[in-house]
């Protein structure tokens, strides 16, 4: 089955001629983190799996199924959920930079680019 077969019943992913594509640059980089960390050993694919359906599978039982329209945001929770179960990060830390990424975002007139600083709580 073609990718485009696959996501077939999820109409709110962003798709383009040739299948799935981002709609923000953050949703590339969950993407691309999950990749590497996998490639790098911090966790097997069939792990990454495993917990990304067990994501999709909780929003199912919450009533809220994933219609692709939130897609990466259960991957970025999935991911989250990974890197905490295998010490790559801890709680404090994800909220550091939860809570720096959204004082970045209420100073950033709209239109521009949301940028970390220094002044942030956590390195940039």
């Amino acid at each position: 089955m073609s990718l485009p077969d696959q996501t077939a019943d999820l109409p709110g992913l962003p798709k383009d001629g040739d299948g799935p594509v981002f709609a923000a640059p953050w949703q590339a980089q969950a993407f691309a983190l999950a990749v590497e960390l996998s490639k790098g050993g911090a966790f097997t694919w069939n792990e990454w799996a495993d917990t990304l359906g067990a994501v999709l599978r909780e929003a199912t039982a919450r009533g809220t199924p994933d219609d692709g329209s939130r897609y990466y945001e259960h991957w970025l929770i999935a991911l989250e959920r990974l890197c905490l179960a295998k010490g790559l990060t801890d709680l404090g830390a994800l909220d550091g930079r939860t809570h720096a990424w959204e004082a970045a975002y209420r100073r950033t007139p709209h239109g521009k680019p949301v940028e970390l600083q220094a002044g942030d709580g956590t390195p940039a």
